[in-house]
Formats: C-alpha cells, sequence, structure tokens
C-alpha cells in the first residue's frame, strides 16, 4: 500500500520542475524541496544552485457581461462587450523575495492571484503567458500541484486544534509518509510558524472561542505549505488583521522566503510602513494594467521623474495611490523600456528542459501499472482519515450532540405521556394514526440543526477537494458511516419510551422494527438536509427550502388528504414524499422506498458537490 502512495508523488515532481506559482508575480525560486517528494528534507548542493523564474508575459483576463432579458433579446445585434479584468500584464517573481501585489479595490488583484494559481477553467487559460525556466505551463493542473495558494478567507474547521488541522492536511496531502514522517512535518512546521504554544487549542471562529486572528492565519498558511510547495501564494494575508498581527505575519513569510527559498507572491490593500521594509518589489495595478513593476525606491524614482515629490508623512506607495491616475497614463509611454522581464543568467534555467521529455514519459508509464490497485487503497485510507475527522467534529459539537440526544430522549418521553397506553379499540387506531404522523412529522423536522454544520463543512470541502486532498465519493461515504451509528443511538432513544410506554405490540420483533423504521426516517431527513445543504447558498436560504419542502411533502403524505383525493398533477408528490404511512401489507416496500430516498439524496448531493467542486476557485 505504501507504494501505492509514493506513485503519485513522482508524478507530481515532474509538474513542479515546470509549472509556475499561483502567483500575481513571476518567480524565480530556487528548488528548496520538492513538495510532493517522499520525505521533507533540504535541497541537495545541487538543487540549491537551480533557481526557478517564473515569468508571466501579456497576460490578459476578460470576462462577459451577465446577459440582461433586453441583452438576450438583442444578442445578435447588440453583442455585449467583454469587461477586461487583466490588460497585458507582465512580471517576474524570483526566489527568496516577497513580491506584493498592490492596487485599489477591483484592479485585479485576486483574479491575477488566481489565474497563477490555476483557478480557472482551462478554456481561460492562456499557455503562452505563464512560464517556468523558460518551459510553458501549459495546463492550471500543474500550477494548482506546484503552488501553495492561501485564500483571503480562513476555511478551517473551527473545533479541530492546531496540530489536528495541520495533521488532516498531511494525512491528506502527504499519504507517501509514514505516520512518523507526517508528524515531524507537523512538528517542523508548527514550530517554522510560531504555533507550538498554541498546538493543542482549538482554532475557533466568531462562535466558538480558539486563537487569535493572526495564528488562525498562520494555520492557514500552514495547511498550504504542508507538502512544502517552493512558490508560495496569499491573497490578501492582512486582512482582518490589526497591525501589530499584520506584521507578525509579513515577518514570518519574509523569514520563510530567506530560510527556504521559497518565491512568495502576495495581494495587499495597503501595507504600513513596517510592513514595507519586508517586500522586495511592488507590482502595482490600475484598471488591470501594470503602474509599476519594481522595488519601492524605483517607484519613488519614477514619481520624481513626473514631477512630483513625496511628502514627508507618507511612503512612496501611500502617495503612489494618490496620483495612480497619473502613473497610469505616463505608463503606457514608457513602461516597455523599463519592463523586469529580462533574464538573468539563463544557463541556469536550462538544465530542466533537457529533462522533461524521459521523466515524465517513465513516470507515466509507472503510474498507469499501479492505477488500479492505488485507488482502492487511496480511497480507503482517504475514507478512514475523513470518518476520524468527521467523528471528532460531531463529538465536539455540543450542540448538535445534546440537541439530537434531548430531542429524542424528551420528544420521546413527551409523546409517550400523551398517548400512554392507548386502547386497543377502533378509537385507539385513530390515536395510533396520529401518533405515528406527528413522530414522522417530529423525526424529519428534528435534523433541521444539522444545516449550518453541513454549510461550513462545505466551505472546507470545496477548498480540500478542488485541491485533490480527497475525492467527493470519499467525503459522503466517510460520512454516511459516521452519521449511521450516531442517527441509530438516537432512533434508540426515541423509540424505547414511545414504544413501551404508549403499549404498543409487546414483541421483540416488533419493536426492532418499530426502531428500524424510526432510524429509516431520520437517516432520510439527514440525506435530505445533506442535499439541501449543497445547493442552498447560506443558512437563511436552506432553513427556508428545507421548511418548503418538509411542508409540501407532510401534505401529500396522504395523513390529510387521501391518496384519491390528491389531484392527478399532484399525485408525483404523494409518491416523492417522505411522510407516506407503512401499511400493513407493503410495509416491506415501503422500508424499501425510504432506504431508496436515503442512497437517493445522497447521490444528488454528491453529483452536485462533485459539480461544484469542478468549478471552485478556492
Amino acid at each position: 500500500m505504501g507504494s501505492c502512495f509514493q506513485q503519485p508523488a513522482l508524478e507530481d515532481d515532474s509538474i513542479i520542475l515546470f509549472s509556475t506559482s499561483d502567483s500575481p508575480e513571476d518567480s524565480t525560486s530556487p528548488s528548496s524541496s520538492f513538495y510532493h517528494s517522499p520525505t521533507p528534507q533540504p535541497p541537495s548542493s545541487d538543487q540549491s544552485k537551480t533557481a526557478y523564474k517564473l515569468s508571466v508575459r501579456n497576460l490578459s483576463y476578460n470576462i462577459q457581461q451577465n446577459g440582461s432579458i433586453h441583452t438576450s433579446l438583442y444578442r445578435t445585434a447588440h453583442k455585449p462587450k467583454p469587461i477586461n479584468i487583466l490588460k497585458s500584464v507582465s512580471f517576474v517573481a524570483r526566489s527568496c523575495e516577497i513580491l506584493a501585489v498592490v492596487g485599489p479595490s477591483g484592479t485585479g488583484k485576486s483574479t491575477l492571484l488566481r489565474i497563477i494559481s490555476g483557478r480557472v477553467r482551462d478554456k481561460d487559460f492562456n499557455p503562452k503567458s505563464v512560464s517556468l525556466n523558460d518551459y510553458s505551463i501549459t495546463s492550471p493542473a500543474q500550477l494548482r500541484r506546484t503552488c501553495g495558494f492561501v485564500a483571503q478567507e480562513d476555511n478551517l474547521l473551527p473545533l479541530l486544534t492546531v496540530k489536528e488541522t495541520l495533521m488532516f492536511s498531511a494525512k491528506f496531502r502527504l499519504k507517501e509518509m509514514s505516520e512518523k514522517e507526517k508528524e515531524e512535518r507537523v512538528e517542523s512546521l508548527m514550530q517554522e510558524l510560531g504555533l507550538l504554544h498554541v498546538a493543542h487549542s482549538f482554532v475557533g471562529d466568531e462562535e466558538n472561542r480558539g486563537i487569535s486572528g493572526g495564528e488562525r492565519k498562520r494555520v492557514s498558511i500552514g495547511v498550504d505549505m504542508i507538502h512544502d510547495p517552493p512558490i508560495l501564494l496569499l491573497d490578501e494575508p492582512t486582512s482582518g488583521l490589526d497591525s501589530t498581527s499584520a506584521l507578525q505575519v509579513i515577518e514570518l513569510l519574509s523569514s520563510m522566503a530567506k530560510a527556504k527559498q521559497r518565491t512568495i507572491v502576495l495581494s495587499i490593500h495597503q501595507p504600513s510602513y513596517r510592513i514595507l521594509q519586508y517586500i522586495s518589489n511592488f507590482l502595482i495595478l490600475s484598471h488591470g494594467s501594470v503602474v509599476h513593476n519594481g522595488s519601492l525606491e524605483s517607484l519613488e524614482d519614477t514619481i520624481n521623474k513626473l514631477g512630483f515629490n513625496v511628502p514627508m508623512q507618507l511612503n512612496a506607495l501611500e502617495y503612489a495611490m494618490e496620483i495612480i491616475s497619473t502613473l497610469e497614463e505616463s505608463t503606457s509611454r514608457f513602461y516597455l523600456s523599463h519592463s523586469h522581464m529580462e533574464d538573468n543568467d539563463p544557463s541556469s534555467y536550462s538544465i530542466w528542459q533537457k529533462e522533461i521529455g524521459g521523466v515524465q514519459a517513465q513516470q507515466q508509464s509507472q503510474n498507469e501499472q499501479m492505477a488500479c490497485s492505488c485507488y482502492f487503497w487511496g480511497t480507503l485510507f482517504e475514507i478512514m482519515t475523513l470518518c476520524a475527522r468527521f467523528w471528532k467534529t460531531i463529538y465536539r459539537t455540543k450542540q448538535l450532540f445534546l440537541a439530537r440526544t434531548m430531542q429524542a430522549v424528551v420528544g420521546g418521553f413527551g409523546l409517550a405521556s400523551v398517548y400512554i397506553k392507548v386502547k386497543k379499540d377502533e378509537d385507539g387506531i385513530a390515536e395510533r394514526l396520529g401518533l405515528f404522523a406527528f413522530s414522522l412529522s417530529f423525526l424529519l423536522s428534528s435534523t433541521v440543526e444539522a444545516l449550518p454544520i453541513y454549510l461550513q463543512e462545505r466551505r472546507v470541502l470545496m477548498k480540500e477537494a478542488s485541491r485533490g486532498a480527497y475525492r467527493i465519493s470519499s467525503y459522503m461515504i466517510a460520512n454516511t458511516i459516521v452519521f449511521l451509528p450516531f442517527l441509530l443511538a438516537v432512533a434508540v432513544l426515541f423509540a424505547v419510551p414511545v414504544y413501551w410506554l404508549v403499549g404498543l405490540n409487546p414483541s421483540i420483533a416488533a419493536f426492532a422494527f418499530f426502531t428500524f423504521v424510526v432510524w429509516l426516517i431520520v437517516l432520510m431527513a439527514s440525506s435530505l438536509v445533506l442535499f439541501l445543504s449543497a445547493v442552498s447558498p447560506d443558512f437563511i436560504s436552506g432553513n427556508s427550502l428545507i421548511c418548503t419542502v418538509l411542508g409540501a411533502f407532510f401534505l401529500f403524505s396522504g395523513y390529510f388528504i387521501p391518496k384519491e383525493c390528491i389531484p392527478k398533477y399532484w399525485l408525483f408528490m404523494y409518491y416523492v414524499s417522505l411522510y407516506r404511512g407503512l401499511d400493513k401489507d407493503t410495509r416491506w416496500m415501503n422500508v424499501g422506498i425510504m432506504f431508496a430516498f436515503f442512497v437517493f439524496y445522497r447521490v444528488l448531493c454528491w453529483i452536485i458537490l462533485a459539480q461544484r467542486v469542478s468549478k471552485t476557485t478556492i
């Protein structure tokens, strides 16, 4: 099984040699360490002499305007003009340096980062615009495998500790390593990030108290550095942080760039004076065009040549933001002559071009031989790891754990106290029908509180799955495995008081069937909520959608309107309703239908999540 995990690493190593960073700048970064190598270790002397130059030439990016009803009617005659987000952006990013992409809001900083990081569709990627060591990058997948990309939002699970968060990331991204090697990698990374003192503290969020904002940002950086990428891209890493925390994050990135010879590219809105000393070069954008590409000193020279003087109370970058329109106008006249795209020592970049054909061909052949066996063991490993994380999350989510337990116990005893010792005559039959109808409604509606947890997990899932940490199918299987026993316990807690206090059939077999039906009901409801959480944009929309769907299902369940009286055009709602009763003669058929609903909604959820992951840009 170990060989299965090592093989994909070889494939990614070849890509690393020739893919570029998902940074808004070009980078020349020595191969400090290949992030998919079996063990993360310092580079050899040969490797440390080989520089990586990431070049971006004439990168442009356009989007089409969303067509309104008017424009759609006259599309052929009045074709909407595309919006230019980036216009012929060119630059080089080098190792051991930080390149900052600066500019007003809406200038294309985040878009540039996402393109360079490979977070675009293949059809929107221009293979002629990005190269590494003068070798053109042919697909966004190469960039995604090579670069670490830290999004502006900290998509982390709040109820995991710092060490657990990094360990799970290591298990997903470093499958070729042994457990001991992963532990050592996480310990080393926490020390590098200054997180050892909070290793066993919860990450936390707005609702759950945890580590500070600056520490949470460092954890986000660690998650995307666990595989030790040579190029690291960060979108607004100081956003939402106080000045001290922001400075600490930049100081950390600067030390990482120099110590590990990494290329670091980040976007920043308005850096403070203390931060400027840690940034080597600045790429200033205005309306998608490059206004300046170089050091702070060269920016001040440019400002002086335009006849302006930087005020004493401002630095050159702050003043450049005030006169950015003037800088943009002057750029069109002399930017090409001041371009920083010349090659420095091209001989140091040519070595890898000679090796690409043989290395990739050999690795492709090896990968084909191991594909089948690796798929099985890889999927099994992903499922086991996700199960462990799911269980930690459920156990520590006191609201969900206690709410579901108390609902089952209190609801069971409360319902039993109303229908206690129900009669066995005709009136008793009607009472039983009311008991079953209310039980269905109560059990199905009691799963809504899991919606915010699913929505929170979805953000993490989108990021991890889009970066190849695991498959969506592994996530769905693990979710099912963990929730089966948990919901079985909920079903037993509800069924015991209801069944025996009400005085239903005093048979162990009948009680077992009743418990089994209750279990299927909560499983159906859980699958429905999971499916609706995949299509809902937020909690309010999801809660409204769940209430609407359950209300419609209850109306057409047959308890209020007999099946024969339902209009033909609404009859399909009776068959898809989760509230359908269980007749004695067809109860096993209805059990099969409930199980089919349970599977059906999870399959739908899998399809939707897989589609969303394929389009995600996190």
